[in-house]
């Protein structure tokens, strides 16, 4: 009776302890969120990290492959071929899987930056699209990827020529502004997402297994992505940001985790084997005069149909 006479008298004091509380338990909460941020103790994404290195190797690398392995009876030159229809799955799973690697980054990213990038990455793969799928569908027609537009056979001969600058605008579609949409955000995407794979703990800077198999089939597609897409200074630009990123959080005694550990080793890896390829084709003649300048990266499918392609 006492006691409810009290709180009768003092109606705001449960009502006060409970709101106090309920302040604290938010208070803690938010506390351990910033102390999970700060630690970045996320695990190996190894399903997310496979699911990438699968589509990539099938839906990007793979689809020029296909397209010249199908039969042409059953995709007509005036249709989209079988690569179209994987460029197309790459352009729909490729940004999820990006979605997917932001929600485990163990660090807050910027979500306006991110669908920015993601919208920017989607439009700029879509723009390719159609200018790859006509440039890979001339070559049935005779049309040499080591040669530039206008010193091609098929091209050249044009009339009237007014038709060759829509060739070449065709081109600049799929290697420049195509390109440039589609490398950019994705690199950046990859470089916020590797901002956040660092831990205080050394322990966990360390890749399982099953990470160091991946490590070999990513740097090798990353190569290919870097020769034939043209973008060796976005690719380095990167590189060397990450490496800064590095030196810079090691000064603060933040290691990188076994995600970060798994894309700075690809990254490492798809750099020595671009050096080797240009090392490789240093003194091809023919490629030298397509690419001129000071960076020299050959495509593999201006190789391919210089000294392979041709035999055939």
């Amino acid at each position: 009776m006492e006691a409810a006479a009290r709180r009768r008298q003092h109606p705001g004091a449960a009502g006060g302890q409970g709101a106090q509380s309920g302040a604290s338990f938010l208070q803690a909460r938010h506390s351990s969120v910033k102390t999970d941020e700060a630690t970045g103790t996320a695990t190996f994404h190894l399903d997310l990290w496979f699911y990438f290195t699968l589509q990539n190797w099938v839906l990007d690398f793979g689809r020029p492959i296909a397209m010249l392995v199908f039969p042409l009876e059953w995709f007509p030159l005036n249709k989209p071929s079988v690569g179209d229809y994987f460029h197309m799955a790459y352009n729909i799973i490729t940004p999820f899987l990006l979605l997917k690697l932001i929600e485990r980054s163990p660090r807050t990213l910027p979500r306006s930056m991110i669908y920015v990038s993601i919208i920017t990455f989607i439009m700029g793969a879509s723009i390719h699209l159609v200018g790859d799928s006509v440039n890979h569908r001339l070559i049935f027609s005779g049309y040499q990827h080591h040669l530039s537009v206008r010193e091609n056979p098929i091209i050249k001969n044009l009339k009237p020529e007014t038709l060759i600058d829509s060739f070449e605008l065709l081109y600049y579609y799929d290697e420049y502004l195509g390109h440039s949409m589609w490398y950019i955000p994705f690199f950046l995407i990859l470089f916020m997402y590797f901002s956040g794979c660092f831990t205080p703990a050394k322990a966990e800077s360390s890749m399982p297994g099953a990470a160091l198999l991946l490590v070999v089939p990513s740097g090798l597609y990353y190569w290919y992505l870097v020769t034939e897409g043209q973008i060796f200074i976005l690719f380095i630009f990167t590189f060397f940001a990450m490496l800064a990123l590095v030196l810079h959080q090691k000064r603060k005694r933040l290691f990188m985790d076994s995600n970060g550990l798994f894309l700075f080793y690809s990254f490492t890896l798809t750099l020595l084997l671009v050096s080797l390829w240009v090392a490789w084709l240093w003194n091809d003649p023919v490629l030298r005069k397509k690419y001129p300048g000071v960076i020299y990266v050959p495509e593999p499918w201006a190789f391919y149909t210089l000294h392979i392609g041709s035999q055939h």
